[in-house]
């Protein structure tokens, strides 16, 4: 398919942009240019794509379900039995939604670690958008249902060809709470012969750095690291309770950090220290969270609690400027799965959004990145593009009554 995106607005100056086999062919005068689809960029300007470094899509089912209390508490007794009862058919459905709600504010990657990996593959395949899957693992120390986890992994690996190449594949070891030793080393040994990335929440609260050291006589980070996962193909969600050794110690190793900003102080897990992360030369991204605990996916949103949390933590105004706040929603995700995305060059892929600079938010238009920052919310977003297909424009999406309708029978589903 190709696209011609004429006078659009980019770094100030009002360009065409020609879409052409899922990338961005020529940025500039293409008049020249013909095109299956031609978008009148006036008034708009063109930008990557959000790309959301945590997530769990398919609990988008669960948005205010449980709130407004401990993560412990919140995880034992109210989400995981509620879990236990999901189908592959609700996840789907579930995904549906959460991809529904992602490109309607901007959102064509997302990082996620949940159940069925089938259900959210074939929702991210069908709405057309970039994921990372991964197959979550969980044993509770329990022989039998470690060489369950073992063996669904390598069985979804094989199975995970089916799809596109927008789908990655990845493991999902969810925590050390939740992961025995013996399951972290195989995760390891067996993403290292695969070539896989691994995906896990680390350092996310206090108790859990108290019962790790209680148990191994060790924090987290260097328990991961005895057992040969800090490495840079692990992406480590929250870290929040990290000492600085431990960040340099993250950054030496290449692990990707994961910030929630919004769920951490929901759930009052803590303050994840970006200025001193960066400065040990963490990579770091940032992302939702699932809907049970953020209660929405909109990264642009994520981007400004990340920024101004900062700014308040430090009492620094200058901590985490919009740009760099801007790159930990967009770019850095992208680098982290070796995408060339989350930038708008010739060469890169064509996942981007125009946004309404006739928006009363977007105006007067100082600073256009200061204001997708600051300022904006999705209703900025009119048109998002993901390999070179439209998934949305004029702010509609395809099919998106049915999905609505399909999330709110969820509210019976669970509340019977």
């Amino acid at each position: 398919m190709s696209i011609l995106i004429q006078q659009v607005e980019h770094e100030g100056q009002s360009v065409d942009v020609f879409i052409n086999s899922g990338m961005i062919e020529s940025i500039g005068d293409c008049a020249g240019k013909s095109a299956e689809i031609v978008i009148d960029g006036n008034n708009k300007a063109i930008l990557p794509t959000f790309h959301n470094a945590h997530q769990h899509a398919a609990m988008t089912t669960m948005r205010s379900y449980a709130d407004d209390m401990e993560l412990f508490e919140w995880l034992t007794e109210h989400i995981w039995p509620l879990e236990a009862t999901l189908t592959e058919e609700d996840v789907y459905h579930g995904a549906r939604l959460a991809c529904l709600e992602m490109i309607k504010s901007g959102t064509t990657f997302f990082n996620d670690m949940y159940w069925h990996y089938h259900g959210t593959a074939r929702a991210v395949e069908e709405m057309g958008m970039r994921a990372a899957l991964g197959a979550v693992f969980i044993d509770m120390d329990e022989a039998d249902r470690r060489a369950a986890n073992r063996e669904l992994a390598q069985t979804l690996l094989d199975e995970s060809k089916q799809y596109s190449d927008r789908i990655q594949f990845q493991l999902g070891p969810h925590a050390l709470y939740t992961v025995s030793k013996e399951a972290f080393v195989w995760c390891s040994e067996f993403a290292s012969e695969h070539d896989l990335m691994i995906h896990t929440h680390l350092s996310e609260t206090e108790k859990e750095v108290a019962d790790c050291v209680k148990l191994n006589g060790m924090r987290p980070t260097a328990y991961l690291d005895s057992l040969g996962l800090l490495a840079p193909n692990l992406t480590a969600a929250h870290c929040v309770w990290l000492e600085q050794n431990e960040m340099e110690l993250l950054a030496e190793r290449g692990v990707k950090a994961l910030h929630c900003p919004t769920s951490n102080m929901k759930l009052c897990s803590g303050k994840f220290r970006f200025s001193d992360a960066q400065k040990a030369g963490m990579k770091i991204a940032i992302g939702t969270d699932g809907a049970s605990s953020n209660n929405n996916l909109d990264m642009g949103e994520e981007i400004k609690m990340a920024a101004l949390l900062e700014k308040h933590f430090t009492g620094d105004p200058t901590a985490l400027p919009a740009e760099t706040a801007w790159h930990a929603g967009t770019r850095s995700t992208a680098e982290m799965f070796g995408l060339n995305s989350g930038i708008i060059e010739e060469g890169a892929l064509a996942d981007c959004m125009l946004v309404d600079l006739n928006n009363e938010r977007l105006v007067p238009g100082h600073n256009l990145i200061a204001d997708m920052v600051y300022s904006a919310d999705s209703s900025c977003v009119d048109t998002v593009i993901c390999d070179g297909k439209i998934l949305m424009q004029g702010r509609i999406v395809e099919d998106e009554e049915e999905i609505i309708a399909k999330g709110r029978e969820f509210k019976q589903k669970f509340n019977r």
